[in-house]
């Protein structure tokens, strides 16, 4: 780092995203995309017209595309944020509500999460899973804390059930809970009607998982209206023009075919469970995921030997360092066609290595 940085960020450790080599082409099951394209309205919605109107700034109020989210989940437009990817929301959240009493979170979740706090100096209570990696929601009764669920859990792929998490949000009536549903749509139960009934509750989700627009950086939340009102005001602090003209159509565009993306991760839930039942038989073992991925250890293979081979081979998963996880590999549900070549690949490598 240059000898001018603030000395405060100069000890961060920055988020590390997942790899995106290019010296081959990989199947790349690392970063939780999805491998369908998105739909046809959205290849016609960026068009040569709209491309053309990019001498113009984006409209700043996103008003077209917090309608559309509003007709889709029948509340009222405001009740939503629209973000720069669902990332940009928990900027703003840690940011407006972490630092008036500190926060709290799992240990194994999101590692944006204990980014933000290292940036803006906030006190973290960073509460360990229970041994098989499921949240207890006792910790998190009355934390007087901001406090940050991922359901489903990342890279667990765990969930809790609506109802527990209402337990949670109604036990700290003074604080906000800020409920991460990046995964939701794979087969989770989503909290965002609630935000209906708790002044207290943040529910962010993402256009980049299930709706297949990862590189257009869109994100959206429910909330009350006097939370909007302050992720408002930071967002017109900092970016006033976060979403750009292309992404801001394309969003609009994908809500008008919901249909077609229900329909997809319906597939990826399917070809979700047929790699389990597959690898499973390889003698993995896999948490019962009800996101777009699954996280997978064998007992045979260290995980991060078994993370190289895949690679060596051309395919892409993520593996973690942390030492509760360390022998775990995260692998994205990708088409049947790349999971069949992950588990022939995982098969080979097996009989390589002594029983």
């Amino acid at each position: 780092m240059s000898r001018y940085i603030d000395e405060k960020f100069s000890s961060l450790c920055a988020y590390t995203p997942g790899e995106q080599p290019r010296d081959r082409k990989y199947i790349k099951l690392n970063t939780n995309e999805s491998p369908y394209p998105p739909s046809p309205s959205v290849l016609a919605a960026i068009n040569q017209s709209e491309a053309e109107s990019l001498c113009l700034y984006s409209d700043p109020t996103s008003k077209g595309l917090k309608q559309a989210l509003a007709r889709v989940y029948h509340i009222s437009d405001d009740h939503i944020f629209v973000s720069n990817g669902s990332d940009e929301i928990l900027n703003f959240a840690f940011m407006l509500y972490g630092g008036v009493s500190g926060a709290i979170f799992p240990d194994i979740t999101y590692g944006f999460y204990r980014v933000f706090c290292d940036l803006y100096g906030i006190d973290a209570k960073i509460v360990p899973l229970k041994e098989d990696f499921t949240i207890d929601p006792a910790d998190y009764q009355n934390t007087g804390r901001f406090t940050v669920i991922a359901n489903p859990n990342a890279p667990t792929g765990l969930t809790l059930d609506a109802a527990v998490l209402e337990s949670v949000i109604c036990a700290n009536p003074d604080n906000i809970v800020l409920i991460d549903e990046a995964y939701v749509d794979f087969g989770g139960q989503s909290c965002y009607e609630l935000v209906k009934k708790y002044d207290n509750l943040i529910v962010c989700q993402t256009f980049s998982k299930s709706r297949s627009l990862a590189g257009a950086r869109l994100g959206f939340c429910f909330a009350s209206p006097a939370i909007i009102e302050d992720l408002e005001k930071i967002k017109y602090s900092t970016n006033p023009y976060n979403i750009n003209r292309l992404s801001q159509a394309a969003g609009v565009a994908a809500l008008a075919e919901n249909e077609y993306y229900i329909a997809n991760c319906q597939k990826i839930a399917e070809t979700r469970e047929d790699t389990v039942r597959r690898l499973t038989d390889l003698g993995f073992r896999i948490l019962p995921s009800k996101a777009n991925f699954i996280f997978a250890e064998h007992e045979r293979i260290d995980g991060d030997l078994f993370y190289r081979q895949l690679r060596e081979r051309g395919i892409l998963v993520r593996h973690f360092t942390d030492e509760r996880i360390r022998n775990f590999n995260r692998i994205t549900i990708g088409s049947p066609e790349e999971m069949d070549a992950l588990v022939q690949q995982a098969e080979t490598i097996l009989k390589g290595v002594g029983k």
